[in-house]
């Protein structure tokens, strides 16, 4: 499929396959797995990720917003993948995810992702964040482009996304509260490059 065709582009694949590493898309069966990997990194995620209820990742609510991004990645507006390596299926190691999927003139989608603390200088995120840009960017899933926004002081995020290919932007300031505060964030951003000055899909 390419850009010209009326069809409908098709959702990434449910289970996608790195070197090392098994991305799994959401489903309530990933509640303790999930639980487990955001309780034991709660203190190396304080920092970046906005302040959350005591027991927004204990298991239960976790199984309820699983389900709830296992709609959303059918609805092709939210896919995000927990990673697990093969020899150790039920620990969760880290997330990535495409938000805010936008069709239409944009072709878009915003990218976040975590890491285990124990996993970090591995090139781990990498070889993940590669895996899904080759699965939303490939002729059947055809995005455009994908976005990212990093605190300027998050050294090894920014990093990630320079190795990638992405280019710096611009400049928001006081664009998240996170952490107890209006931060600052730079935005990055990946285009497809086999797109060209081919127009989208037909709605």
């Amino acid at each position: 499929m390419n850009a010209l065709d009326d069809r409908p582009p098709a959702l990434p694949a449910t289970t996608l396959r790195s070197e090392r590493l098994l991305m799994l898309a959401s489903t309530p069966d990933l509640a303790e797995a999930v639980s487990d990997y955001q309780s034991r990194n709660a203190a190396h995620f304080n920092r970046w990720d906005p302040i959350r209820p005591a027991d927004y990742w204990t298991v239960e609510p976790t199984r309820a917003r699983l389900a709830e991004y296992a709609t959303a990645f059918q609805a092709g507006t939210l896919w995000r993948y927990w990673f697990v390596r093969p020899e150790a299926p039920d620990r969760v190691v880290g997330q990535c995810a495409l938000s805010q999927v936008a069709r239409g003139v944009f072709q878009s989608a915003m990218l976040g992702y975590s890491l285990d603390a124990t996993e970090v200088g591995h090139g781990l995120m990498h070889e993940a964040l590669g895996r899904l840009r080759d699965e939303v960017f490939s002729p059947a899933v055809w995005l455009h482009r994908i976005q990212a926004s990093v605190r300027p002081e998050n050294d090894r995020s920014r990093h990630v996304l320079e190795r990638m290919g992405f280019q710096r932007e611009g400049y928001s300031p006081r664009y998240l509260y996170i952490h107890g505060a209006w931060r600052d964030h730079e935005t990055f951003a990946l285009i497809n490059p086999d797109w060209g000055d081919q127009p989208p899909p037909a709605a």
